[in-house]
Protein backbone atom coordinates (compact mmCIF):
# COMPACT_ATOMS: atom_id res chain seq x y z
CA UNK A 1 0.00 0.00 0.00
CA UNK A 2 2.66 2.41 0.55
CA UNK A 3 4.82 1.60 -2.64
CA UNK A 4 1.34 2.17 -4.39
CA UNK A 5 1.14 5.68 -2.51
CA UNK A 6 4.60 6.13 -3.32
CA UNK A 7 4.48 5.51 -6.62
CA UNK A 8 1.29 7.68 -7.76
CA UNK A 9 2.08 10.40 -5.67
CA UNK A 10 5.74 11.08 -4.58
CA UNK A 11 7.86 9.48 -7.15
CA UNK A 12 5.29 9.98 -10.35
CA UNK A 13 7.23 11.15 -13.14
CA UNK A 14 6.01 14.07 -15.00
CA UNK A 15 7.32 16.56 -17.38
CA UNK A 16 8.43 19.53 -16.67
CA UNK A 17 6.31 21.99 -19.00
CA UNK A 18 3.18 21.56 -17.10
CA UNK A 19 1.92 25.40 -15.86
CA UNK A 20 -0.82 26.32 -13.39
CA UNK A 21 -3.78 24.51 -15.74
CA UNK A 22 -2.62 20.79 -15.04
CA UNK A 23 -3.68 21.99 -11.46
CA UNK A 24 -7.18 21.89 -11.34
CA UNK A 25 -7.58 18.25 -11.33
CA UNK A 26 -6.06 17.97 -7.62
CA UNK A 27 -8.25 21.01 -7.03
CA UNK A 28 -11.34 19.15 -8.12
CA UNK A 29 -10.17 16.29 -6.13
CA UNK A 30 -9.56 18.28 -2.77
CA UNK A 31 -12.86 20.12 -2.89
CA UNK A 32 -14.69 16.89 -4.14
CA UNK A 33 -13.44 15.51 -0.35
CA UNK A 34 -14.44 18.45 1.20
CA UNK A 35 -17.98 18.07 -0.33
CA UNK A 36 -18.47 15.03 0.52
CA UNK A 37 -17.46 15.48 4.21
CA UNK A 38 -19.82 18.09 4.70
CA UNK A 39 -22.87 16.32 2.61
CA UNK A 40 -21.87 13.69 5.33
CA UNK A 41 -22.50 16.24 8.00
CA UNK A 42 -25.38 17.89 6.25
CA UNK A 43 -27.43 14.56 5.65
CA UNK A 44 -27.15 13.72 10.10
CA UNK A 45 -29.19 16.70 10.28
CA UNK A 46 -31.82 16.61 7.25
CA UNK A 47 -35.00 15.44 6.72
CA UNK A 48 -36.88 14.18 3.62
CA UNK A 49 -40.18 15.47 4.19
CA UNK A 50 -41.90 17.66 2.13
CA UNK A 51 -43.72 19.55 5.23
CA UNK A 52 -40.34 19.96 6.99
CA UNK A 53 -37.56 19.76 4.92
CA UNK A 54 -37.65 23.29 3.80
CA UNK A 55 -37.38 24.57 7.57
CA UNK A 56 -35.14 22.70 8.67
CA UNK A 57 -32.90 23.54 6.21
CA UNK A 58 -33.48 27.34 7.61
CA UNK A 59 -32.82 26.32 10.53
CA UNK A 60 -29.25 25.16 9.54
CA UNK A 61 -28.63 28.80 9.00
CA UNK A 62 -30.52 30.24 12.14
CA UNK A 63 -30.16 27.63 14.93
CA UNK A 64 -25.96 27.54 14.60
CA UNK A 65 -22.91 29.53 13.76
CA UNK A 66 -21.10 26.00 12.55
CA UNK A 67 -24.05 24.38 10.94
CA UNK A 68 -24.81 27.71 8.71
CA UNK A 69 -20.83 27.34 8.23
CA UNK A 70 -20.94 23.84 6.78
CA UNK A 71 -24.11 24.58 4.33
CA UNK A 72 -22.95 27.81 3.04
CA UNK A 73 -19.62 26.31 2.31
CA UNK A 74 -20.83 23.00 0.67
CA UNK A 75 -23.25 25.62 -1.19
CA UNK A 76 -19.98 27.66 -2.05
CA UNK A 77 -18.32 24.50 -2.94
CA UNK A 78 -20.26 23.68 -5.52
CA UNK A 79 -19.97 26.73 -7.08
CA UNK A 80 -15.78 26.49 -7.32
CA UNK A 81 -15.96 23.10 -8.40
CA UNK A 82 -18.01 23.43 -11.39
CA UNK A 83 -15.44 25.92 -11.99
CA UNK A 84 -12.56 23.77 -11.69
CA UNK A 85 -14.68 21.62 -13.42
CA UNK A 86 -14.80 23.70 -16.59
CA UNK A 87 -11.43 24.71 -16.37
CA UNK A 88 -10.24 21.43 -16.19
CA UNK A 89 -12.41 20.64 -19.34
CA UNK A 90 -11.41 23.15 -21.23
CA UNK A 91 -7.71 22.70 -20.64
CA UNK A 92 -8.29 19.10 -21.96
CA UNK A 93 -10.09 19.69 -24.89
CA UNK A 94 -7.44 22.63 -25.86
CA UNK A 95 -4.53 20.09 -25.71
CA UNK A 96 -6.22 17.32 -27.14
CA UNK A 97 -6.62 15.22 -24.04
CA UNK A 98 -9.59 13.25 -25.50
CA UNK A 99 -7.03 11.12 -27.35
CA UNK A 100 -6.21 9.06 -24.04
CA UNK A 101 -9.71 7.33 -24.32
CA UNK A 102 -9.54 5.92 -21.16
CA UNK A 103 -8.88 8.91 -18.94
CA UNK A 104 -11.51 10.86 -21.13
CA UNK A 105 -14.05 8.22 -21.05
CA UNK A 106 -13.87 8.31 -17.00
CA UNK A 107 -14.22 11.94 -16.53
CA UNK A 108 -16.22 12.65 -19.14
CA UNK A 109 -18.99 10.00 -16.70
CA UNK A 110 -17.48 11.75 -13.62
CA UNK A 111 -18.61 15.42 -15.09
CA UNK A 112 -22.42 13.68 -16.32
CA UNK A 113 -22.71 12.36 -12.60
CA UNK A 114 -21.28 15.60 -10.53
CA UNK A 115 -24.42 17.25 -12.59
CA UNK A 116 -26.64 14.85 -11.74
CA UNK A 117 -25.25 15.50 -8.09
CA UNK A 118 -25.56 18.75 -7.98
CA UNK A 119 -29.37 19.15 -9.38
CA UNK A 120 -30.13 16.32 -7.03
CA UNK A 121 -28.92 18.22 -4.32
CA UNK A 122 -30.37 21.62 -5.77
CA UNK A 123 -33.80 19.58 -5.43
CA UNK A 124 -33.34 18.82 -1.52
CA UNK A 125 -33.67 22.37 0.28
CA UNK A 126 -37.45 22.23 -1.49
CA UNK A 127 -37.82 25.98 -1.87
CA UNK A 128 -39.70 27.33 -4.88
CA UNK A 129 -37.22 27.59 -7.24
CA UNK A 130 -35.58 24.08 -6.45
CA UNK A 131 -39.25 22.92 -6.83
CA UNK A 132 -40.47 24.12 -9.93
CA UNK A 133 -36.62 23.20 -11.41
CA UNK A 134 -37.23 19.68 -10.49
CA UNK A 135 -41.15 19.86 -12.21
CA UNK A 136 -39.56 21.46 -15.32
CA UNK A 137 -36.60 18.77 -15.95
CA UNK A 138 -38.47 16.07 -14.78
CA UNK A 139 -41.21 16.55 -17.37
CA UNK A 140 -39.07 16.36 -19.82
CA UNK A 141 -38.53 12.49 -19.15
CA UNK A 142 -42.00 12.34 -19.75
CA UNK A 143 -42.23 13.64 -23.26
CA UNK A 144 -39.57 10.34 -24.21
CA UNK A 145 -41.41 8.52 -26.93
CA UNK A 146 -42.95 4.76 -25.44
CA UNK A 147 -40.90 4.55 -22.53
CA UNK A 148 -41.46 8.12 -20.84
CA UNK A 149 -44.82 8.33 -19.46
CA UNK A 150 -43.41 4.74 -17.37
CA UNK A 151 -40.43 5.95 -16.74
CA UNK A 152 -41.17 9.83 -15.22
CA UNK A 153 -43.53 7.80 -12.66
CA UNK A 154 -40.37 5.45 -11.43
CA UNK A 155 -38.24 9.31 -11.08
CA UNK A 156 -40.77 10.75 -8.87
CA UNK A 157 -42.69 8.62 -7.39
CA UNK A 158 -46.11 9.06 -8.98
CA UNK A 159 -47.98 11.37 -11.45
CA UNK A 160 -46.46 14.38 -10.68
CA UNK A 161 -43.28 15.97 -8.03
CA UNK A 162 -44.01 15.28 -4.44
CA UNK A 163 -42.95 14.04 -1.28
CA UNK A 164 -42.30 10.75 -2.67
CA UNK A 165 -39.87 12.49 -5.32
CA UNK A 166 -37.50 14.11 -2.12
CA UNK A 167 -37.03 10.84 -0.53
CA UNK A 168 -35.78 9.41 -3.81
CA UNK A 169 -33.97 12.59 -4.57
CA UNK A 170 -32.31 12.18 -0.94
CA UNK A 171 -31.53 8.70 -1.81
CA UNK A 172 -29.71 9.27 -5.06
CA UNK A 173 -27.66 12.19 -4.13
CA UNK A 174 -26.24 10.88 -1.11
CA UNK A 175 -25.17 7.35 -3.01
CA UNK A 176 -23.85 9.60 -6.06
CA UNK A 177 -21.52 11.16 -3.83
CA UNK A 178 -19.71 7.73 -3.07
CA UNK A 179 -19.91 6.90 -6.31
CA UNK A 180 -18.03 10.05 -7.69
CA UNK A 181 -15.33 9.34 -5.42
CA UNK A 182 -15.00 6.40 -6.95
CA UNK A 183 -14.51 6.79 -10.10
CA UNK A 184 -12.16 9.73 -9.50
CA UNK A 185 -10.00 6.88 -8.24
CA UNK A 186 -10.31 5.15 -11.56
CA UNK A 187 -9.52 8.54 -13.39
CA UNK A 188 -6.13 8.93 -11.21
CA UNK A 189 -5.36 5.23 -12.63
CA UNK A 190 -5.84 5.63 -15.82
CA UNK A 191 -4.30 8.69 -15.81
CA UNK A 192 -0.96 7.96 -13.90
CA UNK A 193 -1.58 4.66 -16.50
CA UNK A 194 -1.42 6.72 -20.20
CA UNK A 195 0.56 9.62 -18.15
CA UNK A 196 -0.61 12.95 -19.07
CA UNK A 197 0.04 15.45 -22.06
CA UNK A 198 1.98 18.48 -21.98
CA UNK A 199 1.45 22.35 -23.26
CA UNK A 200 4.72 21.48 -25.58
CA UNK A 201 3.62 18.10 -26.78
CA UNK A 202 6.77 16.17 -25.52
CA UNK A 203 5.47 13.28 -24.76
CA UNK A 204 8.19 10.70 -25.76
CA UNK A 205 11.45 13.02 -24.24
CA UNK A 206 12.53 11.78 -20.66
CA UNK A 207 14.77 14.71 -20.07
CA UNK A 208 13.20 17.31 -18.52
CA UNK A 209 11.20 15.03 -16.26
CA UNK A 210 10.85 15.80 -12.34
CA UNK A 211 9.09 14.07 -9.62
CA UNK A 212 5.57 14.52 -8.36
CA UNK A 213 6.64 15.61 -4.90
CA UNK A 214 8.04 18.00 -4.34
CA UNK A 215 8.30 20.12 -7.43
CA UNK A 216 4.15 19.62 -8.38
CA UNK A 217 2.95 19.00 -5.21
CA UNK A 218 3.84 22.19 -3.49
CA UNK A 219 2.07 23.90 -6.52
CA UNK A 220 -1.16 22.06 -5.80
CA UNK A 221 -0.91 23.02 -2.51
CA UNK A 222 0.08 26.65 -2.84
CA UNK A 223 -2.84 27.07 -5.28
CA UNK A 224 -5.20 24.77 -2.81
CA UNK A 225 -4.25 27.49 -0.09
CA UNK A 226 -5.24 30.43 -2.51
CA UNK A 227 -8.58 29.31 -3.92
CA UNK A 228 -9.54 28.49 0.03
CA UNK A 229 -8.95 31.91 0.66
CA UNK A 230 -11.04 32.90 -1.91
CA UNK A 231 -13.63 30.83 -0.87
CA UNK A 232 -13.69 32.19 2.78
CA UNK A 233 -13.35 35.35 1.76
CA UNK A 234 -16.80 34.82 -0.69
CA UNK A 235 -18.22 32.88 2.15
CA UNK A 236 -18.07 35.71 4.80
CA UNK A 237 -18.35 38.64 2.50
CA UNK A 238 -21.42 37.95 0.35
CA UNK A 239 -22.21 34.11 0.76
CA UNK A 240 -25.82 34.86 -0.92
CA UNK A 241 -23.85 35.89 -4.56
CA UNK A 242 -24.93 33.43 -6.26
CA UNK A 243 -28.13 32.24 -4.30
CA UNK A 244 -31.81 33.07 -6.02
CA UNK A 245 -34.03 35.37 -3.57
CA UNK A 246 -36.66 32.26 -4.71
CA UNK A 247 -34.65 30.04 -2.53
CA UNK A 248 -35.64 31.94 0.62
CA UNK A 249 -39.75 31.19 0.28
CA UNK A 250 -41.26 27.71 0.40
CA UNK A 251 -42.36 25.56 -2.27
CA UNK A 252 -45.49 26.13 -3.26
CA UNK A 253 -47.62 24.28 -6.01
CA UNK A 254 -50.04 26.86 -6.29
CA UNK A 255 -47.63 29.76 -7.03
CA UNK A 256 -45.37 29.60 -9.87
CA UNK A 257 -42.14 31.58 -10.38
CA UNK A 258 -42.27 34.60 -12.79
CA UNK A 259 -39.00 33.16 -14.12
CA UNK A 260 -38.18 29.69 -13.84
CA UNK A 261 -34.37 29.05 -14.24
CA UNK A 262 -31.54 26.64 -12.69
CA UNK A 263 -28.23 27.45 -11.48
CA UNK A 264 -25.90 29.23 -13.67
CA UNK A 265 -24.19 25.90 -14.30
CA UNK A 266 -27.02 24.99 -15.71
CA UNK A 267 -28.16 27.62 -17.48
CA UNK A 268 -26.24 26.57 -20.64
CA UNK A 269 -28.96 23.42 -21.21
CA UNK A 270 -31.63 24.90 -19.94
CA UNK A 271 -31.22 27.70 -22.39
CA UNK A 272 -31.07 24.84 -25.58
CA UNK A 273 -34.20 23.35 -23.51
CA UNK A 274 -36.09 26.55 -23.61
CA UNK A 275 -35.16 28.09 -26.83
CA UNK A 276 -36.48 25.19 -28.94
CA UNK A 277 -40.38 24.72 -29.37
CA UNK A 278 -40.29 20.70 -29.10
CA UNK A 279 -39.04 18.88 -25.72
CA UNK A 280 -37.63 16.26 -27.92
CA UNK A 281 -35.49 18.75 -30.25
CA UNK A 282 -34.08 20.99 -27.29
CA UNK A 283 -33.28 17.44 -25.69
CA UNK A 284 -31.90 15.57 -28.74
CA UNK A 285 -29.55 18.57 -29.38
CA UNK A 286 -28.08 18.64 -26.07
CA UNK A 287 -27.59 14.98 -26.51
CA UNK A 288 -25.69 15.89 -29.75
CA UNK A 289 -23.94 18.75 -28.32
CA UNK A 290 -23.02 16.06 -25.51
CA UNK A 291 -21.66 13.47 -27.58
CA UNK A 292 -19.22 15.57 -30.22
CA UNK A 293 -18.10 17.00 -26.75
CA UNK A 294 -17.15 12.94 -25.36
CA UNK A 295 -16.49 11.15 -28.72
CA UNK A 296 -13.11 10.62 -28.22
CA UNK A 297 -10.62 11.25 -30.97
CA UNK A 298 -7.01 11.26 -32.07
CA UNK A 299 -5.90 14.38 -32.73
CA UNK A 300 -2.39 14.35 -34.51
CA UNK A 301 -2.37 18.47 -34.90
CA UNK A 302 -1.28 21.57 -32.84
CA UNK A 303 -3.24 23.03 -30.37
CA UNK A 304 -1.89 26.15 -31.92
CA UNK A 305 -3.03 26.22 -35.25
CA UNK A 306 -5.14 29.50 -36.07
CA UNK A 307 -7.92 27.79 -37.14
CA UNK A 308 -8.51 25.62 -33.91
CA UNK A 309 -8.00 28.45 -31.93
CA UNK A 310 -10.43 30.33 -33.87
CA UNK A 311 -12.85 27.23 -33.68
CA UNK A 312 -12.25 26.43 -29.75
CA UNK A 313 -12.43 30.06 -28.04
CA UNK A 314 -15.73 30.93 -30.80
CA UNK A 315 -16.79 27.62 -28.66
CA UNK A 316 -16.38 28.90 -25.12
CA UNK A 317 -17.42 32.79 -26.14
CA UNK A 318 -21.11 30.76 -27.49
CA UNK A 319 -20.82 28.40 -24.02
CA UNK A 320 -20.22 31.94 -21.76
CA UNK A 321 -23.27 33.97 -24.03
CA UNK A 322 -25.73 30.92 -23.32
CA UNK A 323 -25.32 30.95 -19.74
CA UNK A 324 -26.09 34.61 -19.88
CA UNK A 325 -29.26 34.01 -22.09
CA UNK A 326 -30.19 31.19 -19.93
CA UNK A 327 -30.60 33.56 -17.41
CA UNK A 328 -33.16 36.26 -19.55
CA UNK A 329 -36.62 36.22 -19.33
CA UNK A 330 -37.94 33.76 -22.32
CA UNK A 331 -38.65 36.65 -24.72
CA UNK A 332 -37.03 37.93 -28.35
CA UNK A 333 -34.85 38.59 -29.41
CA UNK A 334 -33.19 36.44 -26.50
CA UNK A 335 -35.09 33.36 -27.76
CA UNK A 336 -34.35 33.96 -31.23
CA UNK A 337 -30.31 34.53 -30.43
CA UNK A 338 -30.48 31.15 -28.26
CA UNK A 339 -32.02 29.14 -31.30
CA UNK A 340 -28.94 30.14 -33.54
CA UNK A 341 -25.98 29.72 -30.69
CA UNK A 342 -27.36 26.36 -29.97
CA UNK A 343 -27.15 25.15 -33.24
CA UNK A 344 -23.59 26.71 -33.62
CA UNK A 345 -21.92 25.96 -30.70
CA UNK A 346 -22.77 22.05 -31.69
CA UNK A 347 -22.17 22.36 -35.12
CA UNK A 348 -18.19 23.77 -34.10
CA UNK A 349 -18.20 21.30 -31.37
CA UNK A 350 -18.36 18.50 -34.12
CA UNK A 351 -15.75 20.42 -36.78
CA UNK A 352 -13.20 20.84 -32.75
CA UNK A 353 -13.45 17.06 -32.68
CA UNK A 354 -13.13 15.79 -35.85
CA UNK A 355 -11.83 18.02 -38.50
CA UNK A 356 -8.61 17.56 -36.95
CA UNK A 357 -8.56 13.88 -36.39
CA UNK A 358 -6.27 12.86 -39.45
CA UNK A 359 -2.62 12.42 -39.80
CA UNK A 360 -2.75 14.95 -42.57
CA UNK A 361 -3.31 18.60 -41.70
CA UNK A 362 -3.90 21.56 -43.89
Amino acid sequence: MINLLRKNLIDLPINYSLNYYWCSGSLISAFMVSQIITGIILSFLYVSDYTTSFFTVMNFSNDSFVTWCIRYWHMLGVNLLFILVFIHMGRALYYSSYSSKGVWNIGFILYLLIMGEAFTGYILPWHQMSYWAATVITSIVSSLPLVGEVLYKYIVGGFSVTGDTLIRIFSVHVCLGFIILGLMFIHLFYLHKSGTNTPLFSFTSFSDLVYFHSYYSVKDFMCLCLLCFIAVFWLFISPDLLVDIEAYLEADILNTPVSIKPEWYFLMFYAILRCINSKIGGLSLILAFLFFLWIPTNNYSSCYFISRQLVFWSIVSIFFSLIYLGGCHPEYPYLVICQVFSILIVSLMFVFKLFWSSDYII
